[in-house]
């Protein structure tokens, strides 16, 4: 399993991460790593929560504003890799 690197930002002293992976669902979506836990996002149909493991709420809000944010970036990346 091939992991894709997309975007790597630092907020806050706080880093984000985020990729996604090469043998996962078809579905458009994207991890995100930040300190401590991590979030998956659907992207389509509509930017959506899929999965939370151990962000605060905090982090997940944080997460979901840069996916929403980066939405074109991370789409392209997605089509370019896949």
């Amino acid at each position: 399993m091939r992991l894709a690197m997309i975007l790597d930002l630092t907020l806050m002293a706080e880093p984000v991460r985020f990729f996604f992976f090469s043998r996962e669902e078809p579905r458009m979506h994207v991890h995100v790593a930040h300190t401590g836990g991590e979030a998956k996002f659907w992207l389509e149909p509509q930017i959506e929560l899929a999965m939370n493991h151990r962000l605060s709420d905090k982090q997940l809000n944080e997460a979901s504003s840069l996916v929403q944010d980066h939405f074109e970036e991370i789409a392209r990346a997605w089509r370019s890799y896949f």
